[in-house]
C-alpha cells in the first residue's frame, strides 16, 4: 500500500480502538454532563438582589420581594456602590440605577416603573466577561491534555510490547505518525463538537444565552482552526515524547515539558485577561494563540486581520513542529534498552 492508504488504514485503527475503549466513552459522557450543568444552572439559579436606596420608604416593598435593602445617605454614595458591585443596583429620587443589566426583580417589586438609567450599556457582563475566556481555555486545556497524553502513552505501548516493529516492517514509520495525528486529532475535535453543541443547547434554555450568542459566535468561528493546527503541532511532540521512553510508567515525567506548555496559556488567561497589551501579545504567540486569539474575539477587541495574522503565524509553527516531531519519533522509536537521549533521537537516520 502506498503512504496515503497506509496513514488512512492507521488512522481508522485509532478511532476505532478509541471509540470502544470503555473510559473514552465515560470520560466524553462525564465531559457533557458536567457543560450541561455548568451552562443551565447558572441561569436558573440566582440569589436575590443587593440594592442601595436613599429614602427607607422604598425598603418595605424591595424587602418583602425578598431583596437584600442597604439605606444610604446619599444619591451619590448609592451610584458609587453601584459602580463598585457593592450593590446589584439603587433606587435614587424614583430611578433605578445598575451597571449594564435592568434588574427585573427591583423594578417588579416597585410599586411603579421608574425611569432604568444603565451606567455602562455596552458592557460585557462580569461574570461572562470571565467565564467565556475561561470556558475556551479550559477546553483546549482539557482536549490537548488528554488526547497527547493518549498519544505519548499509545507511542510508548506499542514500543513497550514491540508490535510497533511488526507495525514499521508493514507502514512506513511517517504514516504511523500521520494516521495517530489525523485519527486522534478527528476524535479530539467530535469531542470538542459535542461539548460546544450541548453548551450552546443548555444556554439556549436560559436568558443568558440570547446575551451570549452574539459575543461568542465569532470566538467559536475561529476557535476550531486555531485548534486544529495548535493541536497538530503539540500531538506530533507528544508522538516524540512517547517514543523517547520505553515503558508507559516514565510517559509522564518525558512529557512534563509539554504538560506545561499547554498549562501556560490556560494561566495566562487567568491571570492576564484584564492586561490589554499582554492578551494582544500572547494571541500572536503560536503556544498561546489558540486560546487567547478566540478569548480577545470574545471581548470583541479585535481588528479583522488580526486572527488571520495569528492563524498564519501558528500554521508555519505547527509545520515547524510536525517536522521536527516526526524526526524525533522517527529516532527513537526503534530504540530499546531505556529512556533515549532527546540529542540520540534527532540524530538518527529516517525511515
Amino acid at each position: 500500500m502506498n503512504t496515503f492508504q497506509a496513514t488512512r488504514l492507521v488512522a481508522a485503527r485509532e478511532i476505532r480502538v478509541r471509540l470502544l475503549d470503555r473510559a473514552y466513552l465515560i470520560s466524553t459522557a462525564v465531559y457533557l454532563l458536567m457543560v450541561a450543568g455548568l451552562t443551565i444552572l447558572p441561569g436558573l439559579v440566582g440569589g436575590p438582589s443587593s440594592v442601595a436606596v436613599v429614602s427607607a420608604e422604598a425598603a418595605p416593598p424591595l424587602r418583602a420581594a425578598g431583596a437584600d435593602v442597604r439605606v444610604v445617605g446619599s444619591a451619590s454614595e448609592a451610584e458609587k456602590l453601584v459602580r463598585s458591585g457593592d450593590v446589584d443596583a439603587a433606587v435614587v429620587d424614583g430611578r433605578v440605577l445598575a451597571m449594564n443589566e435592568a434588574p427585573t426583580d427591583v423594578v417588579t417589586a416597585l410599586s411603579s416603573s421608574p425611569p432604568i438609567n444603565l451606567l455602562a450599556p455596552d458592557a460585557v457582563d462580569p461574570g461572562l466577561a470571565f467565564l467565556a475566556p475561561f470556558a475556551i481555555a479550559m477546553l483546549f486545556y482539557m482536549t490537548a491534555l488528554g488526547f497527547g497524553m493518549q498519544i505519548a502513552m499509545s507511542v510508548t505501548e506499542e514500543k513497550q510490547t514491540r508490535v510497533v516493529e511488526i507495525l514499521v516492517a508493514s507502514v512506513p514509520v511517517r504514516a504511523l505518525l500521520s494516521g495517530k495525528i489525523i485519527g486522534t486529532g478527528i476524535l479530539a475535535l467530535a469531542q470538542i463538537t459535542l461539548v460546544v453543541a450541548v453548551a450552546l443547547v443548555g444556554l439556549s434554555m436560559t436568558d443568558v444565552g440570547v446575551e451570549v450568542w452574539p459575543l461568542i459566535g465569532p470566538a467559536l468561528d475561529w476557535f476550531i482552526p486555531f485548534f486544529l493546527f495548535g493541536f497538530a503541532a503539540l500531538a506530533a511532540l507528544w508522538a516524540a515524547a512517547g517514543a523517547l521512553v520505553a515503558r508507559v510508567e516514565d510517559v509522564g515525567a518525558a512529557s512534563m515539558p509539554l504538560q506545561m506548555i499547554v498549562l501556560a496559556p490556560l494561566v495566562a488567561v487567568l491571570t492576564m485577561r484584564d492586561n490589554a497589551v499582554a492578551m494582544t501579545v500572547l494571541s500572536y504567540f503560536p503556544l498561546s494563540s489558540p486560546t487567547v486569539m478566540p478569548a480577545r474575539l470574545f471581548a470583541g477587541d479585535v481588528a479583522a486581520w488580526e486572527p488571520v495574522l495569528s492563524l498564519a503565524l501558528l500554521a508555519a509553527t505547527a509545520a515547524g513542529f510536525l517536522l521536527a516531531g516526526a524526526r524525533v519519533y522517527r529516532g527513537g522509536l526503534l530504540r530499546n534498552g531505556g529512556r533515549v537521549r532527546l540529542a540520540a533521537a534527532w540524530g538518527s537516520s529516517g525511515d
